[in-house]
């Protein structure tokens, strides 16, 4: 999580500085429900992501190097610099993209999830949304499909409260977004989302009902985004009573104490990782300076195909 927390702070600041062209939507304050759903996922697992997706890519194993150079539009990014902060993929690593289309990952997601079916494997597809994708035509869809044919899915909802600058209660007749699950016939679960091993755990039973054929889960996670909608909005549609609030429950912070106070790791251990992630992050950062800007003339590389008889392989 502090690698997360990290990269986003870093990302934001290389932004400022010029390194970072376009939007980017930090995921400050989510960062136990991205760790710890892709900590219960097994290598061979996949997961589709969002606009917001830097937290996901680390927690499935994304190497901040290749991140940051794709941010930055370079060469040596996870695509080449094609995808920028919204769409980076590594299929070595089970990360089929992130989506800037709002529900775009989940029926990507269930794709995954019927190949696996189909193919007797036991792995497992977890779609990566907000509360706003649950209002989505292609949520239903991909979840009643999902809840029909007992894929393995887990459909992940980081509920952070607002939908880009609308709060949740403004654009959903319910609380509690889990509920919806009941209606394509499999169990939504609530967790507190500030909460790391609580999201682990919830994860952990989603695929593991899933590898058993019992399919899908919806986990509903709620937390909070500390900055705006996307790095620069202003975030008027909120309380500094709000904001405090949540401040106060951190999952950074929160699950440093608890480390502390369990006994598990000392001031001086801790400390050390931060300063080994700010290392990491410089290191980056060079990485990404360094690398060469994509040459015009490739910028179809990887739109088409190579086709035999008609087929795209």
């Amino acid at each position: 999580m502090t690698l997360v927390r990290e990269f986003e702070l870093r990302a934001i600041e290389e932004r400022r500085n010029g390194l970072i062209p376009g939007f980017i939507h930090p995921c400050v304050g989510q960062e136990a429900t991205a760790v710890g759903a892709c900590l219960a996922l097994a290598p061979a697992d996949v997961i589709t992501s969002t606009h917001r997706g830097h937290g996901h890519l680390i927690g499935k194993g994304g190497d901040p190097r290749y991140m940051m150079a794709e941010l930055a539009g370079r060469s040596t990014g996870y695509c080449l610099g094609r995808g920028g902060s919204l769409h980076i993929a590594d299929f070595d690593l089970g990360i089929l993209g992130a989506n800037g289309i709002v529900a775009g990952g989940i029926p990507i997601a269930v794709g995954a999830g019927l190949a696996f079916h189909l193919r007797g494997e036991k792995r497992v597809a977890l779609a990566f949304f907000g509360d706003g994708a649950v209002n989505q035509g292609a949520f239903h869809e991909a979840a009643n499909m999902a809840g029909l044919w007992k894929l393995p899915v887990i459909f992940m909802c980081e509920n952070n409260l607002y939908g880009e600058g609308t709060p949740q209660h403004k654009q959903a007749p319910i609380a509690d977004l889990a509920a919806r699950a009941a209606g394509y016939g499999f169990p939504g679960i609530i967790v507190d989302g500030n909460d790391v091993l609580a999201v682990y755990e919830a994860v952990r039973m989603a695929a593991e009902r899933a590898r058993a054929g019992l399919g899908p889960t919806f986990v509903e996670g709620k937390t909070y985004r500390q900055r705006g909608h996307y790095e620069g909005d202003p975030m008027v549609y909120r309380t500094q009573e709000e904001m405090e609030y949540w401040k106060a429950r951190d999952p950074v912070v929160l699950f440093r104490r608890r480390l502390l106070e369990a006994g598990i790791f000392d001031e001086q251990t801790l400390d050390k990782v931060h300063q080994d992630v700010l290392r990491q992050l410089d290191e980056a950062v060079e990485f990404a300076k360094s690398a060469p800007i994509p040459k015009a003339e490739e910028a179809l590389l990887g739109v088409y195909g190579d086709t035999h008889n008609g087929l795209v392989f």
